[in-house]
């Protein structure tokens, strides 16, 4: 059995070391023009390797087919492209650890920062794998980079041995995954898939088919203005605002005290001065009540604010992002179940653990393609203790060929 280990570190290190963060702020589709240089890069790249149908669209997605050499139903492998915005991921330099020895693990460009398998216990499961990180001062992007270099090792095994039996497999490679806008309304009726997976998921053997249900808030605080050596009694300060917001709100719903089903409130951004400020928040919960919970108590703690400082204005805006994936899935468990089926046959022992965060697969599912989520061996994603296994994103790549080869209709 092929193992695919040199081809996917290749992948991973040449397509991690291009620049592809997205911007929550930008309103451009992709958000950002860098996404473009892997985006260009993959859609040659198929061409390349003899996919069909390939396209780059103008909504920022790649496309391509790969034919069909049996009957069955049409496929959909997706991983997006875009790194996330909440690290640096600007010059990213990765590195190869061959045959990992089981102890910590420093990094060259940031001689303070260690990775250590006494801090995370799935590393130390890892000991003779070949791992790669970033240099210590970016992330990885691997994140969601491991995916895109599976799925393309996998197509490109697959079309150049036409004799292994698939359905036709649709692949898509999206922008702005990170920022909640990487399935484009459009994309459900282009991928033209009858079941989809996402590889953007973490340790070996992940299957995962719930996600958060999410949404964004805004509040725009408008104090008053006026200076401050006049200001007894006229002074509204719109940051002193913001920060009675932030501590009246419940510590104990924020993800640094939240796990496993627990939602939280998490304050990702505050920008402004004494006159106006902006708190960005999103909103996490498995279940829609406790979702619109969270929501109506960030409404109600603005509310209260407010109410002590009447000549000042607090404004709140909640935009839906994604659902949990679960409400749909559940009511046809076809994909969930291949995929399971796939694993065993690998001797891969499948785990379902529901996702603290959503995926490109959330929307699709919700938009009539169901779309479970695949492992990819990524670890500590977000920051510059990123890490991955050759070895698991090898797993990952014979999982995609043999799920193919279980969905020929017999």
């Amino acid at each position: 059995m092929t193992d695919f280990h040199a081809e996917l570190t290749d992948r991973l290190i040449r397509y991690a070391a291009i620049d592809s963060q997205s911007d929550e702020d930008a309103p451009a589709q992709p958000s950002t023009a860098i996404q473009l240089d892997i985006l260009r890069l993959l859609e040659r790249e198929l061409t390349e390797i003899g996919a069909q149908d390939v396209q780059l669209t103008d909504y920022g997605v790649v496309l391509a087919t790969i034919p069909a050499t049996a009957a069955g139903p049409t496929i959909g492998l997706l991983a997006h492209v875009d790194t996330a915005p909440q690290f640096n991921a600007t010059s990213v330099k990765p590195r190869l650890i061959k045959g990992y020895n089981g102890g910590d693990i420093s990094f060259p460009d940031n001689p303070n920062l260690t990775l250590s398998p006494a801090d995370f216990p799935y590393l130390a499961e890892k000991q003779g794998h070949d791992l790669i990180t970033a240099s210590g001062l970016t992330l990885l992007g691997a994140d969601d980079k491991a995916g895109v270099a599976i799925i393309m090792t996998a197509a490109r095994h697959l079309l150049e041995n036409p004799q292994i039996p698939h359905p036709a497999l649709r692949i898509a490679f999206t922008p702005d995954e990170e920022i909640g806008r990487g399935v484009d309304a459009r994309l459900p009726k282009d991928l033209k898939a009858d079941f989809a997976y996402t590889f953007d998921g973490g340790a070996l053997g992940e299957i995962e088919y719930e996600s958060f249900s999410a949404d964004g808030a805004n509040v725009k605080i408008t104090g008053v203005s006026i200076h401050p050596g006049q200001a007894k009694g006229k002074l509204v300060n719109a940051l002193h605002l913001a920060a009675k917001i932030i501590n009246t709100l419940p510590a104990n719903q924020t993800p640094e005290n939240t796990e496993d089903r627990q939602g939280f409130i998490h304050l990702t951004d505050m920008n402004g001065s004494a006159a106006e400020c902006a708190l960005r928040f999103i909103l996490r919960d498995f279940e829609r009540d406790g979702l619109a919970a969270k929501g109506a108590l960030l409404r109600q703690t603005c509310e209260a604010i407010a109410a002590t400082e009447p000549t000042a204005r607090i404004e709140v805006t909640i935009k839906p992002q994604y659902r949990n994936m679960r409400y749909w899935l559940e009511n046809d468990m076809t994909p969930v179940e291949l995929a399971r089926d796939a694993a065993r046959s690998l001797g891969i022992e499948p785990v379902s653990v529901p996702i603290r965060g959503g995926t490109d697969g959330s929307r699709l599912t919700e938009m009539g393609i169901p779309t479970p989520n695949l492992f990819t061996g990524m670890q500590n994603i977000h920051g510059p203790l990123e890490w991955v296994s050759v070895q698991d994103m090898g797993q990952a790549t014979q999982l995609a060929l043999t799920l193919a080869q279980k969905a020929v209709t017999p």
